[in-house]
C-alpha cells in the first residue's frame, strides 16, 4: 500500500472547505452569487476535493512541479470511488 502524503492531502482538503464556507457565508449574508458564480465556486470545491484524493500518493517534489496533464487528471472525478446512486426502490444500488 502506498504511503499517503498528508501535506497534499490537508492542502487541498483546506482549500475545498474554504470555498464551501464561502458560499455558506454568502448564503446567510444574503450574498447570493449568481448561476455562474455558483458553478465556479463548486467547481472549485470539487477540484480540492478530487485533487486531494489523487494525488494522495505522490511525493511533495512532484506536486510542486505539476504538469498540465497531472493538473488536468488530479483534477477529476476520482475513478477508484464509486459514485453512490439510490435503485427505484430506495436501497443503494450494487
Amino acid at each position: 500500500m502506498k504511503k499517503l502524503n498528508w501535506k497534499i492531502i490537508k492542502s487541498n482538503i483546506s482549500e475545498a472547505r474554504e470555498e464551501l464556507q464561502k458560499i455558506e457565508s454568502l448564503i446567510e449574508s444574503e450574498g447570493f452569487p449568481d448561476t455562474g458564480e455558483f458553478q465556479i465556486m463548486v467547481e472549485h470545491a470539487y477540484h480540492h476535493m478530487n485533487f486531494a484524493w489523487n494525488a494522495r500518493n505522490i511525493p511533495s517534489k512532484r506536486y510542486a512541479n505539476l504538469t498540465d496533464d497531472d493538473f488536468n487528471s488530479f483534477g477529476k472525478f476520482p475513478e477508484d470511488i464509486e459514485e453512490w446512486c439510490v435503485s427505484d426502490s430506495g436501497e443503494k444500488a450494487e
